[in-house]
């Protein structure tokens, strides 16, 4: 049985195949074609941190694909009392047939993992949002930038941030990350995407400098500078970022016909601007609507690989 709880935890084959099965599913969903690949199962779906397209691209993904989820939230069941994680797997994976969990603590997500009798994802962690580069990489499939691409982050060395590294890594493409000092990306997970870098040819650099980053580019993306748990340091890390929010002056410097990715939700004059969101609405849009499909690949793919 495979848990997707990293892109770590899988090789570039399986990805793609993942990333192929999303492209099926789409093509056949917009032709109003609903294959019941999951028929009757349930997708337990636990949310300690709340979320917009997390929760409604997975419960419609689960329904499409002719299941049900259960929208799990920490406050509605015995988690949010102090259960211990490994007893709500044990009981909760008897039950239903596969769990999405959105949480802080990536250790959280493994514990739950190690005790569940049936597949796992990651909805999203401190450390990892996995599903979401599944979705940025199916989109730059569809706008013609996933052949050999230049891809760009600027921002902060936070979970999007790690999963960039880890797709990178994995397909071996080049990722050039600027982040503020102070805010660059953990250490450990560096050392684990270098490494796999080395097996997959990949080209990863790390700077200060967000416009040597973007030059010459053909994706630039980018997420919020104050995540979820991080309000209070709001005001200190908008004067740490200054010279960071993408605007056209910046993108001017990637490749004319360069996209821009946004995981959402998007705080314009902070990251980026008004102006650059505006023009690029269309990709980020579809990407997140890429959300419902690429998840549904990778439930799929679970389904289709357990022991």
């Amino acid at each position: 049985m495979r848990h997707f709880l990293t892109l770590k935890d899988f090789t570039r084959e399986e990805l793609l195949e993942m990333i192929a099965l999303a492209q099926k599913i789409k093509a056949q969903t917009k032709r109003r074609e609903f294959v019941p690949y999951m028929e009757r199962q349930t997708l337990g779906m636990i949310f300690e941190k709340s979320s917009t397209r997390t929760r409604v691209s997975f419960e419609t993904g689960i329904y499409q694909l002719g299941g049900i989820g259960l929208f799990l939230s920490s406050n509605d069941i015995q988690l949010g009392r102090g259960e211990p994680m490994k007893d709500t797997a044990r009981v909760i994976s008897r039950m239903v047939d596969m769990v999405m969990i959105r949480t802080f603590e990536q250790s959280k997500l493994e514990e739950f993992a190690a005790y569940s009798k049936v597949p796992v994802i990651n909805g999203l962690t401190d450390s990892y949002h996995p599903v979401q580069l599944m979705t940025d990489y199916l989109t730059m499939m569809e706008f013609g930038k996933a052949d050999d691409p230049v891809c760009a982050y600027v921002g902060d060395g936070n979970n999007m941030t790690h999963s960039w590294l880890m797709l990178a890594a994995k397909l071996g493409f080049e990722l050039r990350v600027a982040t503020p000092e102070g805010y660059e990306c953990d250490p450990a997970i560096v050392a684990d995407a270098m490494a796999l870098a080395k097996e997959s040819g990949a080209k990863i650099t790390f700077g200060n400098d967000p416009k040597e980053a973007v030059k010459g580019c053909d994706v630039v993306t980018t997420d919020t500078w104050v995540s979820m748990g991080q309000e209070d340091e709001k005001e200190i890390r908008l004067k740490a970022f200054k010279g960071y929010m993408v605007d056209e002056a910046m993108m001017l410097l990637a490749k004319p016909d360069a996209i821009f990715l946004h995981c959402l939700p998007a705080y314009r004059g902070y990251e980026v601007s008004e102006e650059t969101f505006e023009k690029h609405a269309e990709t980020i849009f579809s990407e997140a609507e890429n959300r419902l499909h690429a998840q549904k690949g990778i439930m799929v793919w679970l389904d289709q690989h357990r022991a």
